[in-house]
Order: C-alpha cells, then structure tokens, then sequence
C-alpha cells in the first residue's frame, strides 16, 4: 500500500472554483478531496486528462484547417435528407 506522507492547504479558493471542483467530484463519484488529490497528483505525474487531450487536439485542427474552405453542415444534412 502506497505510503502518503504529505498534506497541503489550499487557501483563497472562490467558490465557483469549489464549486467546479464540486461538480466533477460528483460526476466522478468520489469525494471532493479524492477529487481534487486525483487532479493534483496526475498534474504533478505530467498526465493529461481527457477533456484537456481534447482540447489540445481541437485547437490543433483549428489552426491546421484554418485556411481550408468549410461548407456550412446545414447544408450538408439538408442534402442528405432530400436524398
């Protein structure tokens, strides 16, 4: 079993950071403190979460299609469903 040998305070957070952390606790279904440990050790570990990974891989697609002309996908549907 892992041995824990550190603790920390975090003062001054505002509640709508608390509340986040709050809310993704629960969508995680753990504790608030389990949760914010997960986020602090994967941080300090150099992990990247799902939601940042996507993030990173949307700005990429952005800047690398930005100059490519994109049709409006109303458009797109439309024809399709008159098919």
């Amino acid at each position: 079993m892992e041995e824990h040998v550190a603790q920390i305070i975090v003062r001054n957070l505002t509640e709508q950071a608390v509340d986040r952390l709050k809310q993704r606790a629960k969508e995680h279904k753990r504790s608030l403190e389990a949760e914010v440990r997960d986020i602090l050790e994967n941080e300090a570990a150099g992990h990247v979460n799902d939601r940042e990974l996507v993030r990173r891989v949307a700005a990429q697609m952005r800047r690398e299609l930005a100059d490519v002309p994109q049709s409006d996908s109303a458009d797109l549907i439309r024809a399709d469903r008159d098919r």
